[in-house]
Formats: C-alpha cells, sequence, structure tokens
C-alpha cells in the first residue's frame, strides 16, 4: 500500500476535529445547552442571529419547546442566559459543518489526483457514511427533547457519543493502514484478548452516555460502595418495573453498571499487559500497551473524583477526554497486534 503522507494528514485532521467535536459535545451536554437552538437548517444555521432582532425571534421560538417551559421559565431565564446556551449547541453545529468541508473537499481533490488506493478509497466512502449519520443521530437526538419531555433521551444521546467514537476510531485505523503499510503476521493470542477489550470498553462507552443522559452521577455519590455502604444499592432494583429497564433507564442501575463495566475494562487491560510482557511484543505493540495500562488508571481515577465530587464541568468534561485517549490507545494497539 501506497504510503502518502497528505492523506494520512487529511485523515489525522478528521481525528482531531471528532475530538474537538466530542469535547464541545460534552460542554453543550454538561451546560443543559443541547435544546437551544429548536431547529436546523443546513445554510442558514451557520451563523448566529446577527442582530437583537433575530436573537429576539430565537428566544421567543425556544420558548414555545418544554425546557423553557417547565424548566428555564421558573429560573429567571434571561435573553443573556439563552445567548450563552445558544452559542454551544450553535458551536457543536459548526465544527460538524467544518468535518463535512474538511473530509469532502480534500476527498474530492485527492480522489481527482488519483492519490487514495482502491482499499483506501472503499474505507473513505464508509467514513463519508458515517459522518451522515452522526449528523442524523444528532438531529434525532436533539428532536427527543422537543417534544414533550424537556431532556433527550439517553438512548439517543448514547448512540450519538458512541457513535462519534467509532467514527474516530475507524478514522485513525483508516490512517494507521497508511501510516504502517508494511504487513506482518498478527499476534493472535493478544489480538483475541484486545477485541474483547475493545468490545468491553465500547459498552462502557455506551453506558456513559446512559449516564450523561440521565444525570446518574449525581446519585450514590461515594465509593468504593453505593449509598448506605452497599455494593449494590436497594435502588437499583426499585426505580424501573422490571431488571432490565433498572440497569438501562434507573439512575441507580445504570450507574452501577457503569462503575462495575470499570473494574473489567481496567482488568482486561492489566491482562493483556501482562500477556504482552511474557509473549514478547515489539516497540510499537509495548508502547500501545504502556499507554492503556496509564490511560485506563487515569480515567479510573477521573471515573471516581467525578462520581465524589457530583460532576463538576471540568471534571466531567476531563473524564470524557480521557475516554477518547483511552480508545486511542487501544485502537492503535489492536491495530499494531493485527497487522
Amino acid at each position: 500500500m501506497k504510503r502518502d503522507k497528505g492523506v494520512i494528514i487529511w485523515l489525522l485532521s478528521g481525528c482531531v476535529l471528532v475530538f474537538i467535536m466530542v469535547v464541545v459535545g460534552g460542554i453543550t451536554r454538561l451546560t443543559n445547552s443541547g435544546l437551544s437552538m429548536t431547529d436546523w437548517h443546513l445554510v442558514t444555521d451557520t451563523f448566529p442571529p446577527l442582530s437583537e432582532e433575530k436573537w429576539q425571534h430565537a428566544f421567543e421560538e425556544y420558548k414555545k419547546f418544554p425546557e423553557y417551559q417547565k424548566i428555564n421559565i421558573h429560573n429567571n431565564f434571561t435573553l443573556d442566559d439563552y445567548k450563552y446556551i445558544y452559542f454551544w449547541e450553535w458551536f457543536h453545529r459548526l465544527i460538524g459543518r467544518v468535518i463535512g468541508m474538511v473530509f469532502i473537499i480534500p476527498f474530492i481533490y485527492f480522489l481527482i489526483k488519483k492519490r487514495i488506493d482502491p482499499s483506501t478509497l472503499k474505507k473513505c466512502f464508509v467514513l463519508l457514511g458515517m459522518g451522515a449519520l452522526q449528523g442524523f443521530f444528532g438531529w434525532f437526538m436533539v428532536k427527543s427533547g422537543l417534544i414533550d419531555d424537556p431532556d433527550v433521551s439517553h438512548f439517543r444521546l448514547s448512540l450519538h457519543l458512541t457513535f462519534a467514537f467509532l467514527t474516530f476510531a475507524y478514522t485513525l485505523w483508516v490512517a494507521l493502514d497508511l501510516i504502517y503499510p508494511e504487513r506482518k503476521a498478527p499476534v493472535l493470542a493478544l489480538r483475541k484478548w484486545a477485541r474483547i477489550a475493545l468490545i468491553v470498553l465500547l459498552i462502557q462507552i455506551v453506558y456513559g452516555g446512559f449516564v450523561a443522559g440521565l444525570n446518574a452521577g449525581l446519585v450514590h455519590n461515594t465509593w468504593p460502595l453505593m449509598s448506605d455502604g452497599q455494593f449494590i444499592h436497594d435502588s437499583v432494583f426499585i426505580e424501573r418495573p422490571t431488571l432490565l429497564q433498572n440497569f438501562t433507564e434507573g439512575q441507580s442501575g445504570v450507574q452501577f453498571v457503569h462503575r462495575t463495566i470499570a473494574y473489567v475494562v481496567v482488568a482486561l487491560i492489566l491482562a493483556l499487559y501482562f500477556k504482552g510482557k511474557k509473549l514478547g511484543v515489539d516497540t510499537q505493540q509495548k508502547q500501545g500497551l504502556n499507554a492503556l495500562v496509564i490511560i485506563v488508571f487515569l480515567q479510573f481515577t477521573l471515573g471516581v473524583l467525578t462520581l465524589l465530587f457530583r460532576v463538576p464541568l471540568w471534571l466531567g468534561l476531563t473524564h470524557q477526554v480521557v475516554a477518547f485517549f483511552l480508545l486511542t490507545a487501544m485502537t492503535y494497539t489492536l491495530h499494531r497486534l493485527s497487522k
């Protein structure tokens, strides 16, 4: 496979932009800004309202929806307050547009110049589809908070968040294919463990979305046990009618699953690390495994602190950012164990 630095830089730039978008998305969620823009237009929403009259019109439109009518109407919510939350949602959507342009315009250029080999071209079409689908998931999520409930569906929020992580990971994988064009025999025993660890990590990311969507970090703010010194608090089983609903829709149940899977992720990465030491790995594989261990312990610590301090903005955001770094290390390590 031909190594083209321009194509590699283009793909890695996409990774950076997706990372920035997820960070801004985290701020949008943590500042309750996601429902501030009540409609979506591909062109006319590119810039925020440019006059006081247009701002007032946007604010009046916002007042027609549940978040204002059921929550903010009681909070002395002013136009200035509205401008603040509008900014974060607008900025989030703007980055989405920038990602689209950064992907499509260079893609057309590289296509015309025949700088993308057939294998990479197929992957780029997959990325194009993933980007379009992610935009749809974003609006699908926002729409759920504009009907009756002044909050987005935590299922849709998690879908939007997790798919962003998947898009990032796949973009990075395609870039790594070009960065390391040589092929070598995979380390089968370690690759199997790395795949399992990746799947469990993605499940943990899904539950991270559930925790965010349900504000489940605001209950049971103790560690290592839940409230009242219980490993599984009684409330885990009584918030919803069925066990499945408790573990997917109840604050306590969702938090219990998220904090428990954290132990599994740490255990799997440690198992992968020590198996790698026994088998003997090359420099790149060793670097990946070392990064995984360091980042997973950092992420675990941040998760505990985020819980204990009841999700302050900076901690919640840092926890999400480090999750990105952990997925980056996992993707890199799996790639180096596979090809």
